[in-house]
């Protein structure tokens, strides 16, 4: 009996391994799991180095090939952590075009960073990436990113169970914006703001790190629920570039929300980029709408999105 357990165990492990080879695959002699996710962040950014640094504390650093040249990378069981030498708002060449591998490890990209306004306002915010006209902060002309609407509303709704940790800061998401957006995984920026004081706060930024952290994790994991149970996803139109009614969507579980495209960058929504944005949030069955945030927009928009197959939900 024993030998015939011995046996079993050997060959169970055997299909375990060979199951995450198909699964997740090789790199550089690394077996990937099926959900590995890459947290990412500037050298020259101080509170995304910081976050970064924060979640790499124990892991193994590699340079040379491993990193592809590209930084300082950490391998973690759960997550790696990238501190890249150059912006990541221009990391278009973690997507597969680039040729380097990046898009094959990982499941998902998670942009630690900064966040910046002329408000000066303490913020914690969470968005996806894209640009709806001109790339004017890294990315195409015209490509939105493909969100990760899963991490977003995992990062935000436990962001705001905390937040009598953080006192004074705005907890928001922000409508989609600047680059990368040239990858074929999901990602997503998080960012702690608004001034030098907070991107040099070790404590702030740690702390928010490690929540992103634990929402990466809960996410890789099903987050305690199968994918039936997750909130609907759903892409946004109208509104502010903070959107408080999007904002509450998202951290009272009612929505994971994808790709959030605000009142200012209406004009530029027509049908090609209403089918390219939608082909990026995939699947998707859900469209939030500010109806009072729609500008002179608000006719058109509406009849395209009540043209379309998606459920147009006003808030």
């Amino acid at each position: 009996i024993s030998d015939f357990f011995a046996i079993f165990m050997v060959l169970s492990m055997f299909l375990s391994v060979c199951f995450g080879l198909i699964r997740g695959g090789v790199n550089r002699g690394r077996l990937y799991p099926l959900r590995v996710d890459l947290f990412a962040a500037h050298a020259g950014d101080p509170a995304g180095r910081r976050m970064a640094e924060s979640l790499a504390s124990g892991m193994d650093e590699e340079r040379g090939e491993g990193a592809a040249g590209r930084g300082r990378l950490h391998r973690g069981p759960r997550y790696d952590v990238l501190v890249s030498d150059g912006p990541v708002v221009s990391a278009d060449w973690l997507g597969a075009g680039s040729g380097e591998g990046w898009g094959e490890r990982y499941s998902g990209f998670v942009f630690l960073s900064r966040h910046a306004a002329k408000s000066g306002v303490p913020a914690l915010t969470c968005h996806s990436t894209g640009n709806f006209g001109p790339a004017t902060l890294g990315g195409r002309d015209g490509q939105v990113a493909v969100p990760y609407p899963e991490m977003h509303g995992e990062f935000m709704r436990r962001l705001h169970a905390d937040r009598a940790r953080f006192g004074g800061f705005e907890i928001t998401i922000e409508a989609t914006h600047h680059g990368p957006t040239d990858l074929e995984r999901p990602s997503v920026f998080v960012e702690v703001g608004t001034t030098e004081a907070q991107w040099t706060d070790d404590a702030l930024c740690s702390a928010v790190a490690r929540i992103a952290g634990q929402a990466a994790e809960a996410v890789a994991g099903g987050g305690g629920r199968d994918a039936a149970n997750r909130p609907p996803r759903a892409v946004c139109f109208g509104g502010t570039h903070y959107p408080r009614k999007f904002t509450d969507a998202a951290v009272q579980g009612r929505y994971d929300l994808g790709t959030v495209v605000p009142k200012h960058a209406l004009g530029a929504l027509d049908g090609r980029m209403l089918s390219h944005i939608l082909e990026r949030n995939a699947p998707v069955e859900t469209a939030l709408v500010d109806a009072k945030g729609l500008g002179p927009h608000r006719a058109r928009v509406l009849g395209m999105l009540e043209s379309s197959w998606l459920e147009v939900v006003r808030v």
